[in-house]
């Protein structure tokens, strides 16, 4: 069990409340939490991360305790050796792409010099084929090019677990596949645990090596594994040739469309049958 997780929390807002109490054990090494938007979801994370205070409870990290009410220990989110990864990505929109992968290294949470190389940093860009375009701003690169920025400042702290939160969602149906089957082969590779959280059925057939089903605060049946079939990432061969090949471009669209060569996954939680493709369900 790499993640134990116990958290309550009760929330106010817009005149309704509302109460965060989910109870997570992580035993398999890439994890969904799946649900509907406003079910808890980006919290439970908050929680994990430390950028969320529990009212109860505990998080315990690769046997660390992260976080105890009963005894008072609540690290800052820079002690907790985490990488996250936001919906929007969360780039500084004035520094380059290298440095934003850099700047996680930073002392004193200074940023990058212009020019400053890290080893770390150069291998994290070559993995995810953004080194051509380091030197350029967010706003000068593709949606696809700005995510893997954004996992590779995430990754490249050597973190114990990776965080990510709904991190396909804004970009067009062949980009979020080419980008989940790199994903996996990154982390493969890696050996990194990952907690995912998503409303799109299409992330548990990549990461789904457990799932829990979350609604209104609370998991709705306890969490389990299935069995994952054994096959080698389907890397295809632009992937690895070029950072800018074509199809790995994308704009922002939040349509999805069903991939038939995929098989659907045996889902433990009924909501996530329901849904069915529609991420924005």
């Amino acid at each position: 069990m790499w993640l134990d997780l116990q958290v309550q929390r009760g929330l106010q807002g817009a005149g309704q409340d509302f109460v965060l109490d989910v109870s997570l054990q992580c035993t398999q090494r890439q994890v969904v939490l799946f649900g509907p938007s406003g079910a808890g979801k980006s919290l439970t994370l908050k929680a994990v991360a430390g950028l969320l205070r529990p009212g109860q409870g505990h998080v315990r990290l690769q046997g660390q305790t992260l976080f105890d009410a009963a005894t008072g220990v609540d690290l800052p989110p820079q002690r907790r050796r985490l990488g996250y990864v936001f919906q929007d990505y969360a780039l500084f929109p004035h520094l380059s792409v290298r440095q934003n992968v850099a700047f996680g290294l930073e002392k004193g949470w200074l940023n990058p010099r212009i020019g400053q190389r890290f080893d770390a940093v150069e291998q994290w860009l070559h993995a995810f084929r953004i080194d051509t375009v380091g030197d350029l701003l967010p706003s000068q690169v593709s949606g696809g090019q700005r995510q893997r920025t954004a996992l590779a400042r995430a990754l490249v702290t050597q973190p114990q677990a990776l965080l990510l939160d709904e991190p396909f969602s804004a970009l067009d149906h062949d980009l979020r596949q080419h980008l989940r089957q790199e994903l996996e082969a990154v982390l493969d590779g890696a050996g990194i645990p990952l907690l995912l959280i998503s409303h799109d059925p299409n992330d548990i057939e990549i990461f789904g090596g457990q799932i829990a089903c979350i609604e209104n605060g609370r998991l709705t049946s306890p969490p389990g594994s299935r069995q994952r079939p054994t096959r080698q990432p389907r890397l295809l061969p632009s992937l690895v040739s070029s950072p800018t090949s074509p199809g790995l471009e994308g704009k922002s669209n939040y349509q999805s469309v069903g991939d038939s060569e995929s098989p659907k996954p045996r889902y433990i939680c009924p909501r996530a049958a329901q849904m069915g493709d529609d991420p924005g369900a």
